[in-house]
């Protein structure tokens, strides 16, 4: 199985919200999303404004996984990857792509929400990758964490 990696485009918003729902833990719905004002023609337009960049994984034209950072504050919004396509390093790899677009931006801190719970992936997966905790939490309870750049 050959995966191909591309910056995203914003026609494939409805494709991203619909993947969003479908990973294994963390999942979030459509209606969700839209009570947070998230819908496929506002993470378009983010797209098209350039206030989010972000990188797609496809196999054979389906999308296998995304990873999108805001470029003003260099936070880590979503990364995403249908269970089928999991432990392949899907994610990391996009994780790492956007990373360094936002360091190419001059970013030199970057930061996400993720669960403080250590029984959940994400909770090991950043932390593995460098990412370590700021000692403070979002509003939703998520922990944040940060990667200093260089």
């Amino acid at each position: 199985m050959t995966i191909e990696f591309k910056t995203a485009p914003p026609d494939l918003a409805a494709e991203y919200i619909r993947l969003r729902s479908m990973t294994r833990e963390n999942g979030v719905s459509e209606e969700r999303l839209r009570a947070l004002g998230i819908t496929a023609t506002t993470w378009a337009n983010d797209i098209l404004s350039k206030e989010l960049q972000g990188f797609v994984a496809q196999s054979n034209g389906e999308l296998a996984g995304y990873c999108f950072g805001n470029t003003k504050t260099g936070e880590f919004v979503v990364l995403a990857v249908k269970p089928v396509f999991e432990g392949q390093g899907i994610g990391r790899h996009l994780l790492s792509l956007v990373v360094d677009q936002l360091k190419l931006r001059g970013h030199k801190r970057l930061f996400l929400g993720c669960s403080s719970d250590p029984s959940v992936r994400s909770y090991g997966f950043y932390r593995h990758l460098g990412w370590l905790s700021t000692g403070a939490a979002e509003q939703r309870g998520d922990e944040v964490l940060e990667l200093l750049l260089q």
